[in-house]
This record gives C-alpha cells, structure tokens and sequence, in this order.
C-alpha cells in the first residue's frame, strides 16, 4: 500500500478528530490536509501509520484551537460549530460515543475544555484510544494524560448530553416539524415542543438576533411559525437533513443559496432545543449562502403586504 493510499484510508478518522477538537468543518479540513504534508515528508515510514497520523493531526488540532480561543472569546452571541451535515468516519463497536460528542450541545460544552484537555477527552472518551497511545499523541506522560482526562470530566460535570439514538423517530419528528411550519400550525408544533423548548441562534454578529431569548413551548411556536409564513411565500424552502448526527433542516432562499442550518435537540420523543447557524462564514461549505439581510427584507414587505390586504 502507498503512502497516499495509507492516508486515504486514515483519512476519515482524522477528520473527525480535528472536527471534535476544533468544532470548524474549515479547520479541521486544513488540519487534515496538513498532516497529509507532513506524513508526506517524513523521511521514512513511521511503525504505525495511525499512531503517527493521530498524533500529528491531534497536534495541529491543538495549535489551531490555541490560536481560536481569543476570537472564540469575543466571538459576538452564541458560538455554535460549524453544521457537519454527514460524519465520514464510522465505527460500530463506538457509535454511541461518535453520534454523542459531534451533535452540537456536546461541542459547545467541550468548549469549557483547555485545548490539551480537549484533545484529551476526545482521543480517549470518544475514539478509545488507550492511555500509551492518548500520551505519545499529545506528548504527555500516560499520568498526566490520566489527570488530563479527569479534569476534563470534572469540567464537563457529566453534563455531555445523550439523545435517543433512533434515527427512524428522529427524522419523522424533524418532518413533522416542518409539516408544521409549512402548514403555520402553532398548536401542532407546539405539542412537539419540550415545556422548557429553547432557539439558540448563531449569527457571529453579521446577522439579526431575532431569536435571542427565545425560550418555553408557547412562545418558540409563535415565533417560529411568524417566521416560516413570509418565509415560504417568498420562495424559501425547507429541507429535512440530518445536522451534527442530529435531525434537523437546512432552510435556504429561492434561489437554492443556504440562508441557515437548524439542528434539533430530542429528548424523551420532543424537540427540546433548535440550534441554528445563521453565521455566513459557517456555511459555505454546504453550498452558494444566501443574503440573509435580502430574505428578511423581502419577508417584511411580503408582512406588510398580508397586513394591508
């Protein structure tokens, strides 16, 4: 097997590394690509192949984070990741663990972590790499990669959520939510809704805050379906997708661009949380973004037009 076909190989495993660690679908593209040049100049081959590129892009992971934390820190409202619409890497034997620590609750919570305890936490907990390994990884002595791990749980108060694992349920919920945001059904969607429901927005400053505060079913229902009437009489579209593992949707303007992506929280059979990405500079990645700043003046005509009709 060639280099490249070795790393090719690796190479979904590396990705959702660098994803957990940096919660930035760009990040951790550039961290893959950068191992790649590394591993690509190393004068002889390493004894293994996946410890050497675990290692390597944990590092550059590492780094990356280091040098976010201070925009992450003045970072205008709520930071969200960046939506990863499909996971590359799969494994069976920890799926659990996979599904759980991409969502995005799980990574806005790992952003309590340092970025070394980060590192940590997402090699051992979630891809199960044992201490020798975690330690030649980060460059740490197994002790102190022990005591890293430890304090990370203790940051985390064992509050890294698990939502039901039933992909068949959460995707028939994620369409009858849209059923009723087409259909401007307050009450229908206000019985898919938790009691303490909440929208989390995430605009980084470059859009409205319309949903800042957004909380309880009543509310969130009303909220969402005055948004989704002019929204879908000016040609907006609503597409079920499944966000960060999670179900969820990407809304985008008439002209197919991506205006933002929501993923949906489920607990016990109901939407407990809708977490969506208005941010421009997160979602080009999914595809062309739309003017968010256009969609919403066009709606407010389309509102005043209703109301003087």
């Amino acid at each position: 097997m060639t280099r490249t076909e070795e790393f090719e190989q690796m190479r979904p495993q590396l990705f959702a590394i660098a994803y957990r660690i940096l919660g930035s679908v760009s990040e951790a593209e550039d961290a893959v690509q950068e191992s790649w040049l590394r591993y690509e100049a190393t004068p002889t081959a390493p004894t293994s192949t996946k410890a050497f590129l675990a290692a390597v892009v944990t590092r550059v992971s590492i780094d990356v984070l280091r040098s976010a934390r201070h925009r992450r820190e003045e970072y205008v409202g709520q930071w969200l990741p960046e939506p990863l619409l499909t996971d590359p890497y799969d494994d069976p034997e920890r799926s659990a663990e996979l599904a759980d620590s991409v969502s995005m609750a799980s990574l806005v919570l790992l952003e309590r972590l340092s970025p070394l305890e980060r590192a940590v936490f997402v090699l051992r907990e979630v891809f199960g790499f044992d201490f020798p390994e975690v330690a030649s990884a980060v460059g740490r002595s197994e002790a102190a990669c022990r005591q890293l791990v430890a304090r990370a749980r203790r940051h985390l108060d064992a509050g890294l959520p698990r939502y039901e694992a039933d992909r068949g349920k959460g995707e028939q919920l994620a369409e009858r939510f849209l059923d009723a945001l087409r259909e401007g059904d307050v009450d229908g969607l206000r019985e898919l809704l938790t009691a303490d429901a909440q929208v989390v927005g995430d605009g980084g400053g470059k859009t409205p805050q319309w949903v800042k505060g957004v909380s309880g079913a009543a509310l969130v229902a009303r909220v969402l379906i005055a948004f989704a009437g002019p929204f879908i009489r000016i040609g907006g579209r609503m597409e079920a997708h499944e966000v960060n593992g999670q179900p969820g949707a990407i809304f985008r303007d008439r002209d197919g661009k991506v205006l933002c992506v929501s993923a949906l929280d489920i607990l016990d059979g109901r939407i407990q949380a809708i977490r969506t990405v208005m941010n421009p500079d997160k979602l080009g990645h999914i595809g062309p973004v739309a003017n968010i700043w256009a969609t919403l003046r066009e709606m407010s005509q389309e509102r005043v037009k209703e109301h003087n009709a």
